[in-house]
């Protein structure tokens, strides 16, 4: 059943990429309605594949590098679905289908999660942390495209040479009031990741932080992220400096997610979640 939902969402992701392919090519709006229609489809059989996943586990998908990636890709796929309710910018999920369609299928190439479940992943609090974590994660990669997308439109503008890409994205107006809004909704979520994982180590570690690696990390984005922040609601950041920050931090985002797994040995890394 996990499988079937699985590759039903893969499919509708994959479905809903070529609408939007389509689109872009055509500017026939249908087309657009069409492939977002689809995506929520595909959003819905993957949540079904990760509550069955849950329901016969008992432990939240999390446990190795093949699950993360999945639930990753859930996480961007419902953070664009939502965030298209507010801003309309159809060309958004052009990029975010592939991408969510791209860390599906890596992670069906990585091994399956075997042995027994170490009991620390069954946690409320863990629940918690995953979700939030990921959910601001999720939203922090729309801040990451349209900040690309940003570049891109200067950069035509600045050129004087507009051309197709330039009627196909949407206004450095819009673009930049996007990057905004994922700053201020994702924000407040990584800071309930951050608290929720430190009360889950306190409850399954006794500590409520060790200066485990990943949580250095995860501190370090935090705090590049609060500066971004700060320097938009209080300096005055915008546009092509907001862009930019977007994209190198959420870089270090993905670093501080994949990096500190496999460089360094922690209560973090997929390993841990195995009992030994």
């Amino acid at each position: 059943m996990i499988l079937f939902f699985f590759l039903l969402a893969l499919s509708l992701y994959l479905l809903g990429t070529a609408g939007y392919i389509v689109y872009i090519v055509s500017q026939r709006k249908p087309f657009a309605r069409v492939a977002y229609g689809i995506l929520w489809a595909g959003f819905a059989a993957h949540s079904l594949a990760i509550a069955f996943g849950y329901y016969q586990t008992g432990y939240f998908p999390v446990r190795n590098l093949r699950e993360s990636l999945s639930f990753f890709a859930w996480a961007v796929m419902g953070a664009y679905l939502i965030i298209q309710l507010r801003f309309n910018v159809r060309v958004l999920g052009s990029f975010l289908s592939p991408l969510a369609a791209i860390m599906m299928i890596s992670s069906s190439f990585l091994p399956v999660p075997t042995g027994a479940v170490n009991p620390i992943l069954r946690s409320f609090w863990l629940i918690l942390h995953v979700v939030v974590a990921f959910a601001g994660n999720g939203i922090f990669a729309i801040a990451f495209l349209s900040g690309i997308m940003y570049l891109i439109q200067e950069s035509r503008i600045k050129s004087k040479q507009l051309g197709a890409i330039y009627h196909r994205l949407p206004s450095l107006e819009t673009l930049d009031a996007l990057n905004y809004q994922c700053l201020i909704v994702g924000f407040p979520l990584m800071t309930l990741g951050l608290v929720s994982g430190s009360l889950y180590a306190h409850y399954t570690l006794g500590s409520f932080w060790r200066w485990d690696p990943k949580e250095v990390w995860s501190l370090i984005t935090w705090l590049l992220y609060a500066a971004l922040l700060h320097g938009r609601l209080v300096s005055g950041w915008r546009g092509r400096r907001s862009a930019l920050l977007s994209i190198l931090f959420f870089l270090v985002l993905v670093f501080s997610f994949l990096g500190m797994k496999f460089l360094v040995q922690g209560y973090h890394t997929f390993s841990a979640f195995q009992q030994g």
